[in-house]
């Protein structure tokens, strides 16, 4: 090997190991806060109910920061920045089943749209528990339909679940709240398999990079 195609490859090596911040440190803090905030809320919900309710507090004050941050934060953290039409998510997806998608430096367009529905969902769960803490606020809405069994406390020992207190419009609200909470099981699911596949496919480790807010810098064909 030449001296000249030493120095390329050392230049290829180096550039290869640079990192770029593109995760500030108030997005890490709310992505690793939501997360121990929704897993205590979920894990709460039966037996601590203060607990429950506390936690319940904080994932919506992070979804509302999350949103405002959205307008007005760095730029890897601002909607425009990543937000894509369908026919963009549905391509990335097409392109990802072909092995041939393109490596973002933000969000990809299938990161966006799990944005989307995540912020979308803990705003409806979190919504929804907080009318089941006063039986006043479900009385300001209008009849809602029922769309799962009711679940009855034991007869025994007249105990009951947090949020299955009430009759009619409370218990379609208990049942929302608790169809939402096990949605946002299956959407942190897909998410993390996102993660997995994304991290494998473009050999970065993006877990990690929600801790340190580096990434690898963009390379030729990356979407920065």
């Amino acid at each position: 090997m030449t001296e000249t195609s030493q120095q390329a490859a050392r230049s290829a090596a180096q550039g290869s190991l640079a990192k770029v911040r593109v995760w500030d440190p108030l997005v890490r803090v709310f992505h690793w806060g939501l997360v121990a905030a929704f897993a205590a809320a979920y894990l709460s919900a039966e037996e601590l109910s203060t607990v429950h309710e506390v936690a319940g507090y904080i994932v919506s004050g992070l979804v509302a920061f999350r949103l405002v941050w959205g307008l007005v934060g760095s730029r890897y953290a601002r909607f425009p920045q990543f937000l894509k039409g369908p026919s963009a998510t549905f391509g990335y997806l097409r392109d990802v089943v072909g092995h041939r998608e393109r490596r973002y430096l933000g969000h990809n367009p299938a990161g966006a749209a799990m944005t989307v529905a995540l912020l979308i969902t803990l705003t409806g769960t979190a919504f929804t528990g907080w009318l089941l803490e006063d039986e006043t606020r479900i009385a300001m809405l209008p009849d809602l339909p029922q769309i799962v069994a009711p679940a009855f406390a034991d007869e025994d020992d007249g105990g009951r679940e947090y949020g299955t207190r009430g009759e009619g419009g409370e218990s379609a609200v208990a049942e929302v709240h608790e169809v939402l909470a096990n949605l946002m099981l299956l959407l942190i699911a897909v998410h993390v398999g996102g993660v997995v596949l994304t991290s494998f496919r473009h050999r970065e480790n993006l877990a990690r990079a929600m801790v340190t807010g580096e990434k690898r810098a963009p390379e030729p064909g990356d979407i920065a």
